[in-house]
């Protein structure tokens, strides 16, 4: 899970052999021209306020292209084999650097467009400064798909009814929160979360939030899928 980041792990010892076509782009960019696209194992870039990332991290993947036309209206086509393990993780990132005390609200709002098939989630990835702990918010799952450890039964908490796993890869704990419906469009309050975490139980402290993203951790997406954000927004104050 970890590894998406790669805030601990050096690049070179994830990256898959990658052949991307020059001519994949022209198939993946809305039909609009986007202000950034990208088909790079890494690329990414900052536009107003949130960072795109095409995050091409696991092993085996295929094709990936990502295009963005503001940080909060971007997609992705991606074409990877129908194998096994997470390959990707295209994601728009707002930083927010406050203590889960300090926060007086943390919301975000999304509407997605996604496939029928193929495996992967829609889902927040949100860790503190520090990388030691990851809170993992699925919006949305297709196909052959699970998170990480052991389920905690299920709560109501920022507007959602989720499905709680608590787990480690062996780098940092994962609290994965795996909504009981499937949803492209809707709001999170996710402050409660974050306090039931702390508070209710006592699986940390009072954490500095760093990161919170949003994207598609793609399994598999044989002959070329899109991923669409149609809308993307994240505040907290």
């Amino acid at each position: 899970m970890a590894t998406r980041t790669l805030g601990r792990v050096a690049k070179a010892l994830l990256a898959p052999a990658l052949a991307l076509g020059a001519t994949v782009g022209l198939a993946s960019a809305p039909a609009s021209a986007a202000v950034w696209s990208s088909c790079d194992q890494w690329g990414n870039t900052s536009l107003n306020g949130y960072t795109l990332y095409n995050n091409i991290w696991g092993s085996g993947a295929g094709s990936q292209c990502i295009w963005a036309n503001s940080g909060t209206n971007w997609g992705v086509w991606a074409n990877h084999p129908d194998t096994g393990g997470i390959k990707s993780y295209p994601n728009s990132k707002k930083v927010i650097n406050k203590s889960i005390t300090s926060l007086s609200s943390l919301t975000s709002s999304y509407n997605v467009t996604v496939p029928s098939s193929g495996a992967y989630n829609t889902s927040y990835d949100i860790w503190d400064t520090d990388y030691d702990y990851e809170i993992m918010l699925w919006v949305n799952k297709t196909g052959a798909v699970g998170p990480l450890g052991t389920s905690q039964g299920n709560v109501t908490l920022g507007g959602h009814t989720w499905t709680v796993y608590k787990g480690n890869n062996g780098a940092n704990d994962v609290f994965s929160f795996v909504r009981t419906s499937n949803s492209s469009s809707g709001t999170v309050d996710v402050l409660p979360i974050l306090k039931w975490i702390k508070d209710t139980k006592g699986w940390f402290g009072n954490e500095t939030i760093g990161d919170v993203q949003f994207g598609y951790e793609i399994t598999s997406s044989s002959g070329g899928m899109d991923f669409q954000t149609n809308n993307l927004t994240v505040s907290g104050s």
